[in-house]
């Protein structure tokens, strides 16, 4: 081999690296950031849970029969579950709080490793935010530990819900929070990143609440839809998941989520 190379057999230079920013993540993987954030501030439980027990119970359900479309009237809920463990359990303080079960629903299935009808200590709570962060990025998880250690995170409760059609699972979750101020920035962030990122679409208004919102699932070919519920009281947080079948109704979930504030204004009061 010559010692001396010439510029025909000399080895290619090194690539520059790029200059430019990376691209922004596609829409899909926007959304599982999304998705992924959430559950450490919004949810415990995994976000596909209701969605796939609702996907089951819609696929085997009997097609000879008529599927029932969600009319626009409103439902009656129940009376509060003293002494009804088929309603919701009622012993503390928070568990108080969650709409008891309505009329034409059932409590539905467990919420990620925890039943459908449950409490979680402000520290424990607090641990399985964090944990559930692994797969975000350092940055993205550094921000989101931050977030949930500024919470101050006093309890958790959680219930859900399975109509007796078995076409729409509905996740409530009530977090209280010693800082108010932290409640209401939780608000902005969790509304924010729905607002953002993945195509969500803007969900219906609660009648009589403004301090809600709600977004729809993006447009899918999937059998299913869902809505996803955001909204604050004072020290506490307020989020509710729904998952149902097309053709979903929305103004039928938009209903359950003000039965729920209006349950946690006057607790002793709704029937």
């Amino acid at each position: 081999m010559n010692d001396d190379m010439t510029p025909d057999t000399a080895p290619p230079a090194e690539p520059t690296p790029p200059t430019e920013p990376t691209p922004p993540a596609p829409k899909g993987g926007a959304r599982r950031v999304v998705l992924a954030v959430l559950p450490a501030v919004l949810v415990l439980g995994a976000l596909g849970g209701a969605a796939a027990y609702t996907e089951a119970t819609v696929n085997g359900a009997d097609r000879t029969v008529t599927t029932k479309v969600w009319g626009g009237g409103a439902h009656k809920p129940a009376k509060d579950p003293a002494g009804d463990v088929g309603r919701g359990r009622a012993d503390t303080e928070l568990s108080k709080l969650l709409l008891p079960v309505p009329e034409n629903y059932r409590l539905g299935p467990d919420m990620g490793e925890y039943g459908n009808d449950d409490e979680i200590s402000g520290k424990k709570a607090t641990a399985q935010m964090k944990e559930s962060g692994r797969g975000i990025a350092g940055k993205q998880r550094r921000e989101r530990d931050q977030r949930i250690d500024r919470l101050h995170v006093q309890g958790i409760a959680q219930r859900s819900y399975t109509s007796d059609d078995n076409d729409l699972t509905v996740e409530i979750q009530i977090v209280k929070m010693k800082d108010k101020r932290a409640v209401h920035d939780m608000f902005g962030f969790q509304t924010e990143l729905m607002g953002t990122y993945g195509g969500f679409r803007k969900g219906p208004t609660i009648e009589g609440h403004k301090k809600a919102k709600c977004f729809r699932e993006p447009q899918t070919k999937s059998k299913l839809d869902a809505l996803f519920c955001f909204a604050y009281d004072g020290e506490l947080s307020l989020t509710v998941n729904a998952y149902g079948a097309k053709p979903f109704s929305a103004s039928h979930v938009a209903d359950l989520v003000k039965d729920q504030l209006d349950h946690i204004e006057s607790p002793g009061e709704y029937v």
